[in-house]
């Protein structure tokens, strides 16, 4: 299926947002994730099914100053 990470076109075989993280080897307890502009918690993220166009943001912590 086709969807929009971070801005980015992608294909990918992933069922739902935990399973996109793993393939795309985001990491960290830090995580803010968010589906179709729903924030989606860490605990919810196994259970989050995804579907073709779904456009996801993944933000990190950034270091420095």
């Amino acid at each position: 299926m086709t969807l929009i990470v971070n801005g980015e076109t992608l294909e990918s075989s992933a069922a739902t947002l935990s399973e996109l993280l793993l393939v795309l080897e985001f990491e960290g307890e830090w995580l803010a994730t968010a589906v179709n502009g729903e924030l989606v918690h860490r605990e919810d993220r196994r259970a989050c099914r995804l579907s073709d166009g779904d456009r996801i943001e993944v933000l990190s912590p950034m270091q420095g100053g």
